[in-house]
Order: C-alpha cells, then structure tokens, then sequence
C-alpha cells in the first residue's frame, strides 16, 4: 500500500510537528484572552445587572491595555529567552493567563479587569516572542513554513472558541471555561524539549544531540549538529543585542520587520476581532450579531488550515501577496457599506455585502497576513539577534494595537465606522505595495541561505529594474 506525500510528510516529521503543536496551544492560550473582549464586552455593557459596571470608554480601556502588556512581555522575552532558554520562559507564561482569569471571573470592580488585561498582555508577549524562535529552530527546513503556520491555526481556534462560548454562557462561566488554554498548553509542552540551538549556544552538547535526534527521530545528527555549531560560531564573536539590530548589514531585515508589523496590524484584524459583535450590530443581516461573530470565527478557522499546507509548496511570497489583495477588496468592501449608511442611504437590503466583504478579508488575511510573518521572522535573523528582532516586532505590533483598537472605539463613537474602515482600507492598499517592494521568497531556503537572499535582495531588485529599462 503506497502512502500519500502529505501522510510521509507528517510521519516522517511527526515530532518537529508534535513538539511545535504542543507549542502554539500557548498562543491558543494567549489569543482566548484577546478575543475574549468580542462576547464580554455586550454583556458588562448592555446586560442589567452585570457583575463589573463599565462604560464605553472603560471598555475600550480595557480592551486596548493588553496591548501595553504585550510590550512589556515582548521585552521580557527578549531579555530571558537567550540566558534562561526557550522552554521555561515559555511556560511561565501561562502564569499571568492564570492569574488573570481568575482575577476576572471574580471581579466586582474595572480594577481587576485593566489588571487581568495588562497581565494577559504580558503573557501575550512572552508568547509571540518566543514560538517564532522555538520553532524555526527545531524544524527541518522543509517543514518550517507549515509548522510556523500552526502559530495562526491555533490562534484562530482561540478566536472560534470564545465566540463560540461566550455568547451562551455568563461572563464568570466563560472566564473559567477559558482556563482550558493553559491548562492544555501547561499538560503537553512541560514534556518538549529544549531547543538544540540554544542548547549547543550554551555548550551543552550532548544534550543538543539527544534534542535533535528525537526531533528527527534519527541518531545521525552529527553532520546537522556541525553545521549549527559553525552557525552559532559565526555569530558568537559578536554579541547580541538591540543595537546591533540596527547597523547597516541589517537594514533590509529592518526593512521587512517594519512593513510586516504595519501591513499586519494597520489592517485592523485585532480591531475588528476585538469589536466583533458591536460591529455586526452596526450590520442589517437576518444573523443575530453573535451569529455573525460565530461564523466569522468558523471561516478563519477553516481558512487559515490551508497556508499551512501550501506555504512550503507555493512559496511565502505569492500566498503573501494574493492575502493582501484580498484582504484590500473585503476592506473596501465594508468601508463603502458603512459610508453608505453614514450618508443615510438605505442599506438595509444590502447588509449582507458588508458581512461577506469582512468574510473575505478574514478569508483573505488568513492565507497569508496571519501566517506567512511569522515564518520569514523565524528565518531572516541570525541567532544571536533572533530574540531582538522579535522583540522589536512585538514592541511595534503592541504599539500599533494599542492605537488601533482604542482610537477605534473613539472613531465608532463619535464619528461612525466608516472612518477607521477607510484607514485599514488605504493602510492594505500600501502594504501591497511594500510586500511587492521588499519581501523576496525564501521558501526551502536553510535559515543562513535566507539571511544570504536578504542581504542582497534590494541589489538584486535594483538589477532587475534596470535591465527592464535597458
């Protein structure tokens, strides 16, 4: 009986895909927490009697504050991963997320939300700083794309989950239900281990060997073992640092940080998850707006599973750019709809072209803004500067998030939601032109060959456009 490539594949990998599953459950964790702000919000704000009074204002105080704890946690993962490793930092970040839910499921003042909120933040960071690392440096290179790409498969599923749950249940049941994050994350990665790189960085070379061989379930790892202890070598007479980030060599990887950090987030994704349900209020549509929420959830959870199988196979690149294209016209889509209402033209027979244009720009963001960043932040780096580099993504991203989701609610107030659907549009419009610009493809590449394309990718751009002139 001949087996099918896709089945060899997860066998022959089976746990570099294991280990890096086990690893994503804490971004599942972590993203439960983020989107829990859709279902919670309309019950402290609409229901009587909720058990924490708040505002409009209030809410958007708290929905936007973890973004500030994602920056903090980004600076804590940077600082610990390359001293304590990737393993421990990691699972201490389920602390916080356990702390905060327990912190809200008791609340009976806003206190204990900004509180539970900054701590998710910080759980949050530590998350997104550290799975890029761990699982660009426990994979083969063939598999590294779709492994990666388990980073947004989970936090899709964060995402179903809670709009799934939480429009049934009451706001305490639901903080308590959300516990399942870290308790799955907590039950499977204490058992991983630790990554070979940092092990061999730290000269621990046996047990780097004993890492490797049950990651390639193969005892000849000597040749693979040489050539990351030359990687490591190569970079070990330079320090690692955040200042280093910033010296000429490394001006095109700056480049490609700062595009994917503003072309992910002026997209207005965490936005619009975060608002989910107070946005399809604003929708005329036969669903109720939980319905909406529910469904939008179940499209990105089912959108996003199909980057992870092609994204070694078509390349980072094209799956990067068709994402933002898309993802521009489901934009435009719902900045026209909510113009039009704004105006007072009757768009009551027409709601549901607003809801399929968000649809296809969950759709569309899915198959390439969710997923292909943190596969080329996973290779782009040298290892000595990997953890700044994610850093000063997340740093970025906090930022942007910070702003994005508190201005939104201030625009949705006093303005309509028209507004902030025409910034997202026209911020896409651009990140299609940068991504065409400045992100070359590094499908199959090892992690020193696509740090070799980087470097050369605006002189060899420059090359092209003059040989099309000529």
């Amino acid at each position: 009986m001949t087996t099918s490539p896709w089945t060899w594949r997860l066998l022959r990998y089976r746990n570099e895909y294991l280990a890096s599953l086990s690893a994503t459950l804490c971004i599942f964790m972590v993203v439960c927490t983020s989107a829990w702000s859709s279902p919670a919000l309309p019950k402290l704000l609409t229901e009587p009697n909720p058990p924490v009074s708040i505002t409009a204002n209030a809410g958007s105080w708290i929905v936007s504050i973890q973004a500030i704890g994602g920056i903090f946690g980004m600076i804590l993962a940077g600082l610990t991963v390359d001293r304590l490793g990737r393993k421990w930092p990691f699972i201490a970040s389920a602390l916080p997320v356990i702390a905060g839910w327990i912190m809200i499921a008791l609340a009976r003042t806003s206190v204990f939300l900004y509180i539970a909120r900054f701590l998710f933040g910080v759980s949050y960071g530590i998350a997104y700083g550290i799975v890029p690392i761990y699982i660009g440096e426990i994979t083969s290179d063939g598999v590294r794309g779709a492994a990666a790409s388990l980073i947004t498969v989970m936090a899709k599923l964060g995402i179903l989950f809670e709009y799934s749950i939480g429009p049934y249940v009451s706001y305490e049941v639901l903080a308590w239900l959300s516990m399942l994050g870290p308790v799955l994350f907590l039950s499977t990665f204490v058992w991983m281990p630790e990554s070979p790189h940092y092990l061999l960085g730290k000269g621990c070379t046996d047990q780097a060997r004993e890492s490797l061989q049950w990651f390639r379930r193969n005892s000849a790892v000597a040749e693979e073992l040489h050539r990351t202890q030359k990687s490591i070598e190569r970079t070990a007479s330079e320090r690692g640092s955040m200042r280093e980030l910033f010296q000429p060599t490394y001006r095109n990887n700056l480049i490609i940080v700062l595009v994917l950090a503003v072309g992910v987030q002026m997209s207005g994704m965490q936005a619009i998850l975060s608002y989910a349900q107070t946005i399809f209020s604003q929708i005329s549509s036969d669903l109720t707006d939980a319905e909406m929420s529910i469904v939008l959830g179940a499209v990105q959870m089912v959108s996003v599973l199909f980057p992870v199988f092609l994204v070694d196979r078509l390349g980072r690149r094209p799956l990067l750019l068709w994402s933002v294209a898309g993802s521009f016209l489901g934009l435009l889509l719902g900045a026209v709809y909510f113009t039009l209402d704004a105006a007072e033209v009757d768009v009551v027979r027409f709601g549901w072209v607003s809801f399929v244009g968000l649809l296809l720009f969950v759709v569309s963001y899915a198959f390439g803004l969710a997923t292909i960043p943190f596969a080329i932040l996973s290779e782009i780096f040298p290892k000595n500067i990997r953890a700044y580099a994610n850093a000063l993504f997340g740093i970025l991203s906090g930022g942007l998030i910070f702003a994005v989701v508190k201005l939104f609610q201030v625009a949705l107030d006093n303005v309509g939601a028209y507004l902030p659907f025409w910034v997202f549009t026209i911020s896409t419009g651009l990140t299609f032109l940068f991504v065409f610009l400045y992100i070359p493809e590094t499908k199959g590449r090892s992690l020193d060959e696509v740090q070799e394309i980087i470097a050369g990718w605006r002189k060899k751009r420059q090359s092209k456009v003059i040989l099309g002139v000529l």
